[in-house]
């Protein structure tokens, strides 16, 4: 990537950055007449570039994924901390996100140290902009991903849980649940030496080819339906979180990119080619064979 790609890709990301906050700040209680929402917002981008300076310059990309991980909790229990007047509602929503953060942050740190690298960084930790913008990008995930569940904390509104929260605190535990046995299922199946350099297609595997993924889009869906009777006005925007959750899973550098990494391993084998023909691409359908 090109050193004016980078920086036109830092530029739109905090641009994207400054209309979420823009919206997310529209109903939030305010310190000393700044809105927490902006506050806690900028907490993910402090802690990317902090963290980015001695990645670089080690070039190690091993702390990505665990800064993303403390980012969200230190933005949401700021949150909390902040606000005079949090409720059950906004107890619920920050122990959806710390849960959710520190289970999938250590995973893949584990998995991380493990490996010993992650190939998308090989060459892009060497290179300065682009590692700056991924790491800016990184801050941006946080904010937007959570936004909705940001703009109910830090917000000046209190409404009974009702039907629609805790619909949403079910449908994150479902997501929740299978986010984390998919990852254990490909772990395990990982570990065992007879299954090296195969694809998994046991357990939740064999009903989606990325059952992990559909679990984490699910549980943000969930999050943001109990975040969802605070938000009015331009808080509603926020509600794009769980959408780009989905977008960026499905279109961007999700399944999109470990599809081509898996089809330039396996495109040639017969039986990946049947997997991948009668099993879903992300929603859980049981298999039809």
């Amino acid at each position: 990537m090109t050193v004016s790609q980078s920086i036109t890709g830092i530029v739109a990301s905090l641009l994207v950055a400054i209309l979420i906050v823009t919206a997310g700040s529209s109903g939030s209680i305010s310190l000393q007449g700044v809105p927490l929402f902006a506050v806690c917002g900028i907490i993910g981008f402090l802690l990317h570039w902090t963290v980015f300076i001695p990645s670089f310059a080690f070039r190690t990309e091993h702390y990505f994924d665990l800064t993303g991980s403390l980012s969200y909790v230190s933005t949401v229990v700021a949150a909390i901390m902040l606000n005079p007047s949090f409720d059950i509602r906004d107890i619920i929503i920050c122990l959806m996100i710390v849960i959710w953060a520190t289970r999938l942050g250590s995973f893949l740190f584990r998995r991380i140290k493990k490996d010993g690298q992650d190939k998308r960084f090989i060459v892009m930790k060497t290179q300065f902009t682009w590692f700056l913008m991924t790491w800016t990008i990184g801050g941006l995930w946080v904010l937007v991903t959570m936004a909705a569940g940001l703009a109910a904390l830090t917000s000046n509104t209190t409404v009974e849980l009702g039907l629609i929260g805790f619909a949403g605190i079910a449908i994150w535990i479902f997501g929740f649940v299978i986010e984390v046995m998919a990852d254990y299922q490909k772990t395990q199946f990982k570990k065992n030496p007879d299954n090296k350099d195969l694809f998994i297609t046991t357990g939740l595997w064999s009903w989606s080819q990325h059952p992990n993924y559909f679990g984490e889009i699910t549980l943000w869906f969930g999050l943001a339906l109990v975040a969802l009777p605070v938000l009015s006005g331009w808080q509603l925007a926020t509600m794009v979180s769980p959408f780009f959750v989905y977008l960026l899973l499905t279109r961007v550098s999700g399944i999109p990119l470990l599809d081509r990494l898996a089809n330039k391993k396996w495109g040639d084998d017969p039986d990946y080619q049947n997997y991948i023909n009668d099993t879903s691409k992300l929603l859980l359908i049981p298999p039809a064979r």
